[in-house]
Formats: C-alpha cells, structure tokens, sequence
C-alpha cells in the first residue's frame, strides 16, 4: 500500500511537471530557449576540457607523438572557438522561434495519457518493487560518448539543419537571417564556398557590414588551410575597417595567433572582444580560451631565473656544415626540449627558438612544462634534444636537423653545449 501511495505521488508530480511549461508559456515563452541555449554553451566547454584530458592522457602514454599532439590541441580550441560562433546565430534562431510558436493543448495531453498507460503498462508487467528499482547493468565504455561519435553526431545536427534552411528559403528567399544561419552551418561542416556564397546572398540584402565579412574573413581562412593569404587578408583589413571591434573578425584573429604560438596577441584580440561587450557572444569560451593562452604564454625569459626547481642552461648551436645550408634558405623554426629516460615522449620542458638566434643559451625549467605533473622535478635525468624543423612543426622528422645530449642530471648547474650535426633520414 505504502508503495502505492509513493508511485502515485510521483505520478502526480511528473503530471505537474508536463503541464506546467504549457501554463507558464504565455507570461515567458521565450526563457526556455535561453536556459536551453546556456546549457549547450556550457555543454561545449566541459567536452572541451574532457577531450583535451583525453588528448593529454594518450600523449603521456605515448599513444600520439609530440606532432599530433600539438595538432589534436590547436583542433580541439578551434572547435571551441567555432562554437563562440554557431552560439551567436543560434541565440537569435531560437529567440525568433519561441515567438513564432507556442505549445499547443495536444502536446500536455498526449503526454499525460502516455504516462498513465505507460506506469499502468509496466506495472502490470513488473508487478512487483524489486523489479521496478532494478537497474540493467551498463557498460562503463557507453555511459560516455566519445569525442568521434560526439563528433559525428554533431555533423549529422549540422546537415539536418542546413536542409531545413534551405527548404525554408525556397519558399523565403529574402529572410536575411536565414541566409546568415545557412553561412554559419555551412562552416562547421567544412563547405566553405557554400558558406561564402550564402553570406554574399544576406549582403544583398542587407547591405556589407562588419560581422559579415568576418564571417566570409573565417570561411576563407578555413578554406586556406588555416593560413591567411591576400585573399584573407583582405576580408580581414575591410571588416576591421568597417568596426574594430568586430567579434567574428578579432576572433579569427586571436584564433590564427594561438595557433602560430603568439599568446599574447591571441589574448589582445580575444580581450577586445569580451571589452567591447557585443550581444551573441560566448563570453565564458573566450575566457577559457585566454587561461589556456596564458598557461602556454608561460614567464618572460627576464624572470625565469626565480622560477623554483631545476634550471638546465644548454648552449645551442650549429655545426658549420648544417649553418652554411641554413644560410641558403628562409629561417627555421627551432625547438629545444627535455623527456624523460624511462621512454616517456612528452617533453618536460620546451622553448622555441629560430636558427637565425644560434648560437643560443637557453634555459630549461619548470615553468615551460606542458602539465603541472609532468616537470624536470619529477624526474631526476634527462635527454635534451634541439630540433631545426624543415617545416615549422614539432617532432622529430625526415628532412630536420637535431642534436642531443643523453642521459642528463636535472640538477646540473653547468652549462650544457648541444650541437646540432646531424640530418634525421
């Protein structure tokens, strides 16, 4: 009887709680949309920091090399950089629809005749308290979705999305925002033409302002292989000459920036953005974003003295026969690093140098660790590479030249002489 009386006050409850979106709709139709809109930006950054704690974890198990897992990293801010975006068209989408439409009677209804057929149904099937407070075993490897299949599962939202709009604007072909809508989906699933194309549509319309050559600035930059080229660059001076402020334009900056390791200009554009205080945007991304450019910004070289624990100070140069082939070519990006002797990949300390500053002393410590977990003081020897990357990338690859002392104590207080003289085959 006892259980009874407790099913039937849940019953009650959850019928309350089917009504009462219906009666609430007409004093605040449009908060729902709102609520649903902060979940999913929120929802964007907790599998931001879940897949790079996944990404961080395979490379410290040696799953990935120094290569991919600088690569999956700079992806994965993209990906949250680009959510920045969607969020701003999908605010004004989802406030237009909950003015368009309002919860018809049918809806609180048919629920409410589910849920009184559905608990009679499995009450009769279950029959007992045991059965119905029984949980079927899960599988821990389903209880979270992977980054692939979130992955996938966004793309497929994408494609649906965009058939939508453009069933829609085949019978509303000037309806502006769809057009912009329609640009913004056709970036996040890589047809950046398409993308280009239908932003021209909404400057048709409405004329050429700022955010929306930002958004033809993204597209094209994407196009280009995340390189800006004249064509970018044009796209770019013309939207920051229209408003220097724009958010879509100094995002894609601060973006191009964190890539290319310039932290602090990354961190100048995406601080203008959060200042300016424009409607539509994700303010609590572009924060996340700055923290992280901030930890891999790292202490000035001035002050890296008084950083605490071990201090490794190598004296880089090259060998005369690889500094004469250098001198040929354009300058080269170089990189300077310690791992572990148990076999362990990720560095433990980084810098990055150009050839053209060799010869070069620099110094190893903690503060340019890549984890806090994972520094010179948590290990007591160490090998140290220097690495002439042929093209710009971390890792060690064919066509680079490297040098490398084995087997180093941490703790040394001399300085080290590292000579690069040897060509990785």
């Amino acid at each position: 009887m006892e259980f009874l009386l407790i099913s039937l006050a849940c019953l009650i409850l959850l019928l309350g709680i089917i009504w009462r979106p219906f009666f609430k709709q007409y004093s605040n139709n449009s908060s729902a949309d709102v609520v649903d809109m902060s979940l999913r930006e929120q929802t964007n950054i907790d599998l931001y920091h879940e897949h790079k704690k996944e990404i961080e974890q395979d490379y410290a198990d040696g799953g990935i090399d120094e290569e991919n897992y600088q690569y999956l990293l700079a992806e994965l801010d993209n990906t949250l950089l680009q959510d920045i975006e969607s969020n701003q068209s999908g605010t004004d989408a989802a406030e237009l629809q909950s003015r368009e439409k309002l919860m018809s009677i049918f809806w609180p209804v048919g629920l409410s005749l589910f849920m009184l057929i559905f608990a009679f149904g499995v009450y009769q099937k279950q029959g007992i308290f045991d059965k119905l407070t029984q949980m079927p075993p899960q599988d821990s490897q389903h209880q979270a979705m992977s980054s692939e299949e979130a992955q996938m599962q966004r793309h497929e939202q994408a494609i649906a999305y965009i058939k939508e709009l453009q069933q829609h604007l085949e019978k509303e072909p000037k309806d502006s925002e769809a057009w912009y809508n329609l640009g913004q989906a056709y970036i996040s699933v890589a047809d950046f033409d398409a993308a280009i194309a239908a932003v021209d549509e909404v400057i048709k319309l409405e004329g050429e302002h700022a955010d929306l050559v930002g958004v033809k600035a993204q597209a094209s930059y994407y196009r280009n292989n995340q390189q800006i080229d004249e064509q970018v660059q044009q796209y770019i001076d013309k939207a920051l000459a229209l408003d220097p402020q724009d958010p879509s334009t100094n995002i894609l900056l601060g973006m191009h920036n964190f890539i290319e390791t310039n932290y602090q200009q990354a961190i100048k554009h995406w601080q203008l953005v959060i200042d300016s205080n424009k409607p539509g945007v994700n303010i609590a991304a572009l924060q996340e974003a700055i923290a992280e450019a901030n930890k891999r910004a790292g202490m000035p070289s001035s002050v890296q003295a008084e950083v605490a624990g071990p201090k490794l100070s190598i004296n880089v140069e090259l060998s005369a026969n690889i500094a004469q082939t250098l001198a040929n070519g354009d300058d080269k990006v170089v990189f300077v690093y310690a791992i572990p002797t148990d076999g362990r990949r990720m560095p433990l300390a980084a810098v990055k140098i150009m050839a053209s500053d060799l010869p070069k002393v620099v110094v190893l410590n903690n503060q340019q660790a890549m984890t806090p977990e994972s520094n010179l003081s948590s290990v007591e020897r160490v090998h140290i590479y220097a690495v002439v990357s042929n093209q710009g990338g971390a890792g060690i690859k064919p066509g680079d030249f490297k040098g490398e002392i084995l087997n180093i104590d941490v703790n040394n207080e001399d300085t080290l002489n590292l000579q690069v003289d040897k060509l990785v085959e």
